[in-house]
């Protein structure tokens, strides 16, 4: 009798030692780095108010255990839009995403670990169309107004309201037939030469503005110059202007009044030194030139 319970009982424990090795991977779960899981119970359904973290997890081998992705994830995607006027326009972007972590369990029983196929690319393929549907091509190419950016933006709030955080949508690329894409570069750059004409224009336009000002000051300043200047006034700056430059070290001078109140003639830069010695030397230098050049008329014999 011993015997008969000893045997049935090692043959329960290999059967029980079979089936732990056979449903290990639906006993023993482990959640790496990143990841989260939610239970699936197979008779209360999915546990809503539980996340199981990073760890090992230990679960009936009836229950299933799903693990997500917690941390940013990239999605590369290529698709075709379509302009106002029929134009096809094919899009490749770059979708860096992440599901919502407080809402995995929601997520996960209302639209599975196949999110990015069933929510995101579908949802940012259908905003995308219909707001660059709206645009001409070459609109759409120049991304004009931002028009790009609003609808990226649309795309991403409307992904968020189904649990996954969209953090950015990257255009990688967009791209026309060559005859269309060649036709608004050279339009661009006829654009472009456009404004330069009407900057030249306008630069143009301010310096006439300009010289016209200046005109009218120098016009006006003059005009007050001239009331306010007497014969006195014009006397003094004479001598002042002879006395400076008859103390030039650079040049022999002579200068020769005229009129009724003419400045004095000026031989050499001796004539107003204050050294007698140095007067007279400058003197005797000047007399010494005067003998080797022509004679100079007499002031009293000029017209």
């Amino acid at each position: 009798m011993f015997r008969k319970k000893k045997s049935f009982l090692i043959i329960l424990l290999l059967i029980v030692a079979i089936l732990v090795v056979l449903l290990w991977h639906r006993i023993i779960i482990t959640a790496n780095v990143g990841e989260a899981g939610v239970l699936f119970r197979r008779f209360t359904g999915t546990e809503i108010d539980k996340i199981y973290k990073e760890g090992v997890h230990i679960i009936s081998p009836l229950d299933i255990m799903t693990i997500y992705e917690t941390r940013n994830q990239i999605a590369l995607h290529e698709f075709e839009v379509l302009s106002v006027k029929g134009l096809r326009i094919r899009l490749a972007i770059a979708i860096r995403y992440r599901p919502q972590y407080d809402m995995l369990p929601t997520l996960h029983q209302r639209i599975g670990p196949d999110y990015l196929q069933r929510v995101v690319l579908p949802q940012i393929e259908s905003v995308m169309r219909k707001q660059l549907g709206s645009y001409n091509a070459d609109q759409i190419y120049t991304n004009e107004n931002g028009l790009l950016n609003k609808a990226i933006v649309l795309a991403i709030n409307e992904v968020g309201r189904n649990y996954v955080e969209v953090d950015d949508v990257i255009i990688r690329s967009l791209t026309l037939p060559e005859n269309i894409v060649k036709a608004i570069e050279d339009k661009l750059t006829q654009q472009e030469h456009l404004r330069s004409y009407e900057f030249r224009l306008q630069t143009a336009t301010k310096e006439a503005q300009r010289k016209v000002s200046e005109a009218k000051g120098i016009n006006q300043a003059q005009r007050i110059i001239s009331e306010t200047l007497t014969p006195e006034i014009l006397a003094f700056e004479g001598i002042k202007a002879t006395k400076e430059l008859a103390r030039s070290q650079n040049a022999k001078i002579v200068v020769i009044g005229s009129g009724k109140n003419g400045l004095p003639l000026i031989l050499g830069d001796k004539a107003f030194s204050s050294d007698p010695v140095k007067a007279n030397r400058g003197t005797n230098l000047e007399t010494q030139g005067e003998a080797q050049s022509p004679q100079l008329p007499s002031p009293s014999n000029l017209p």
